[in-house]
């Protein structure tokens, strides 16, 4: 899929997870569910660090087209160096290493342990970056014709005013895990889900995804895992921006209402 289908798909999935968490009578303060809805929606355009000319490759200028090109390159030995024999070698490493749940829960991890580590400082990086992600694919065509450094601003005063939020008690800095230290540890889990929610629809698409390396399917530890042949679609296709951003949309307002309490 698409940029803007990406993380359209993964605020959706955040605000699912709060509906369900509200259902299940462990709420989250509001400012969890803005948090987490833009974090995943951030985290949905990650796993194509490993391409060039994706959305992510422009968020941050020279710096993110650097870091995708490097990623790019590890990912291709990574694949070439784990590939079984009946997988062709490879020169480049789209939708290989960081298209996997190792991967997802990799940068979750690290991200939550940085949070829990240092603190104020880290969630307000944490939150730059993905705020930047989420500008650039939810506001996809406003954030293009935009300067670079608007959207940047407007990433570091989101960050800056949801980390306050978060500060105050009750706000959700110890949501979910709520031991000395704990804080902010539930951070990781919006980024994961915003990584692995990428993967199943890359999954929907012809070329499919190895969501499951490095498991072999088949003889394949690169298996493509996918919908059958004939529901698959090419990515930007009609049925991406006519049936799935809407339905997106209307998940995301039905998990939003029961989220935030207004329906219970």
């Amino acid at each position: 899929m698409m940029g803007p289908a990406h993380s359209l798909s993964g605020a959706a999935a955040w605000l699912g997870v709060g509906a369900a968490a509200a259902l299940l009578d462990h709420p989250m303060p509001w400012p969890v569910v803005v948090v987490g809805a833009l974090l995943c929606a951030g985290a949905a355009l990650a796993p194509d660090l490993d391409q060039k000319s994706a959305t992510i490759s422009r968020a941050f200028g020279p710096l993110s087209r650097l870091l995708c090109g490097v990623v790019d390159k590890l990912s291709a030995a990574v694949y070439n160096g784990t590939r079984s024999g009946g997988e062709r070698r490879r020169s480049g490493g789209h939708r290989t290493l960081t298209h996997t749940w190792p991967w997802a829960l990799l940068i979750g991890a690290g991200f939550s342990a940085a949070a829990a580590v240092w603190g104020r400082w880290a969630v307000l990086v944490i939150l730059f970056i993905h705020v930047v992600l989420a500008v650039e694919g939810l506001l996809w065509r406003m954030a293009r014709v935009s300067s670079d450094v608007l959207v940047w601003l407007l990433g570091a005063a989101c960050a800056w005013i949801l980390t306050n939020l978060l500060e105050k008690p009750g706000s959700g800095a110890d949501w979910l895990f709520t031991g000395d230290g704990q804080e902010y540890l539930w951070m990781g889990l919006p980024i994961v889900l915003g990584a692995m929610v990428h993967n199943i629809g890359d999954a929907l698409t012809i070329s499919g995804c190895p969501i499951l390396w490095p498991i072999p399917i088949a003889g394949k530890r690169w298996y493509p895992l996918g919908t059958p042949r004939f529901m698959r679609f090419r990515a930007g296709a009609k049925v991406e921006n006519a049936v799935l951003m809407p339905a997106f949309m209307v998940l995301s307002g039905a998990g939003s209402v029961v989220a935030l309490g207004f329906i219970g």
